[in-house]
């Protein structure tokens, strides 16, 4: 690295080495796509990931059928697999549903605040995922495999398309702020992709929402730490070369790097003092600081959901190429997730008005930015829950069939396919279900990438996101 003066150094070691690593070059890994297959519709992805499983059909998939047969017993006309005991009665929702926007779509009144933006959403209510077991169903919907390993999908995009901004990650996860999903980070890594492809986890609503970023200790000084970071850079290189076909070593090298200018531009990002207050508010911000109780409630959700969206915006408006948002954490006590077995209005309740109040705000900001246009909105979750009642008023899983919706980024707005049956069991086509690898080849796709054509030689075979599936929507796309 080039010699830098003290002065230099004033302002702490990251922003030191900022300036060094912008000297010395590139901190990003080449993208492996140097071309793009076709003309892209989509710069960049925003995924909400809804942990625990969220009910299909107490929030977009409106059954009339269970509201006239509530109560009775439920003859599914098979045999079904139940996860627990979650085959008592037809179950109506305990939420009213009513038709919204110029396409009538009928949704919840828990998701009620999505209706001012509804005819931006393009539904695909025949989505059917593998098992009913959270982990394994997780990781289908994050990674396209069931088992642990493989990349996530941001990590695929990262990989192919390399960074906007050299300042900022080009993937970046937002969890739930009360702890991780089934699988943890695992959700997000590299797997066999370069490391430096894996996702950053930001807790914005943490006092150190970056972990290890800033130097804490006081007796560290810019002076010792820069030579300590040049003492480590020169081990470090020496180091790879003798080791030029492991990837780890360099992503640890980028990592420092990246490290160092985010120093500069994640505090910018993460700073909310400069939006306005109506942008606040829109988001469910206008209240921050209040203190909520154990119980989960609406407030605490539609604030902390709300910053997520709202940084979420700034960080994709400043270059970031992926950003996944989770909802829910794993299976704590009392609830905080979608995971409602024993009650599904105590549950859902609260959890879709912090969602729908900050997603709403998240597509209508996009879209008066100009950036939803480019940007894809995914919703999803791992998989859906039964018609019929779990004890009085709980669901038990449903891997047969659940909800995603997407929107911007070369959607077809206003759109629903691929309708569930009369009680949201199955898809009604049952030879016609849409899997987790057409959402994704879809996206690869309005991201410019033929799905097939992205893969990584990996223990002898040729990996990709979709593995060997995976067939695009036509339906849905613009």
């Amino acid at each position: 690295m080039p010699s830098l003066n003290r002065r230099a150094f004033a302002t702490g070691s990251f922003a030191n080495l900022a300036l060094a690593t912008m000297l010395h070059g590139d901190a990003q890994a080449t993208p492996a796509l140097q071309t793009l297959h076709h003309p892209p519709k989509a710069r960049r992805v925003i995924q909400l990931f809804m942990g625990g499983a969220a009910s299909h059909l107490d929030l977009w998939d409106h059954k009339p059928m269970l509201e006239k047969h509530h109560g009775e017993p439920s003859d599914f006309g098979e045999h079904v697999e139940a996860f627990q005991n979650g085959l008592g009665p037809w179950m109506k929702s305990p939420f009213k549903f009513s038709p919204h926007g110029e396409t009538g779509k009928m949704i919840s009144e828990v998701v009620e605040p999505l209706g001012k933006c509804i005819d931006d959403l393009a539904f695909v209510h025949n989505m059917v995922g593998k098992t009913g077991v959270h982990s394994q169903a997780t990781y289908l919907q994050a990674t396209g495999f069931q088992r642990p390993g493989f990349p996530g999908m941001g990590s695929w995009v990262s990989y192919a398309l390399g960074a906007i901004n050299e300042n900022l990650p080009t993937f970046v996860v937002l969890p739930d702020h009360r702890g991780f999903a089934s699988n943890g980070p695992k959700n997000w890594g590299a797997g066999f992709l370069p490391a430096s492809s894996q996702g950053t986890a930001i807790f914005p609503q943490r006092e150190n929402p970056i972990e290890d970023l800033l130097p804490k200790s006081d007796f560290v000084t810019p002076q010792s730490d820069e030579q300590g970071l040049r003492l480590l850079t020169e081990l470090n290189r020496a180091h790879q070369q003798q080791r030029i076909s492991d990837s780890r070593l360099e992503s640890r090298i980028r990592s420092y790097e990246l490290a160092a200018k985010m120093q500069l531009s994640a505090p910018a990002a993460l700073d909310l003092s400069e939006e306005s207050p109506h942008t606040l508010k829109m988001y469910g911000l206008d209240r921050a600081g209040r203190t909520y109780p154990d119980q989960i409630n609406a407030d605490e959700e539609v604030e902390y959901f709300g910053r997520k969206c709202l940084i979420a915006r700034r960080l994709i408006e400043r270059g970031v190429r992926f950003v996944q948002i989770w909802s829910g954490n794993d299976n704590s006590f009392p609830r905080r997730n979608w995971d409602s077995h024993e009650d599904i209005s105590r549950d859902h309740g609260p959890l879709a008005r912090g969602m729908a109040v900050g997603t709403a705000a998240l597509i209508q900001d996009l879209k008066q930015r100009g950036l939803l246009k480019d940007t894809i909105v995914l919703w999803t979750t791992e998989f859906g829950r039964m018609p019929s009642t779990q004890g009085s008023k709980g669901r038990d899983h449903n891997p047969y069939v659940f909800t995603n919706w997407m929107c911007g980024g070369g959607i077809k707005p206003g759109v629903t396919y691929g309708p569930s049956d009369q009680w949201g069991y199955k898809p009604l086509d049952r030879n016609r279900p849409t899997q987790v690898y057409d959402i994704h080849a879809t996206i690869l796709h309005l991201l410019g990438i033929q799905h097939e054509r992205l893969t990584v030689r990996h223990n002898g075979i040729d990996r990709r996101l979709t593995d060997v599936h995976g067939n695009l929507i036509p339906e849905i796309i613009g």
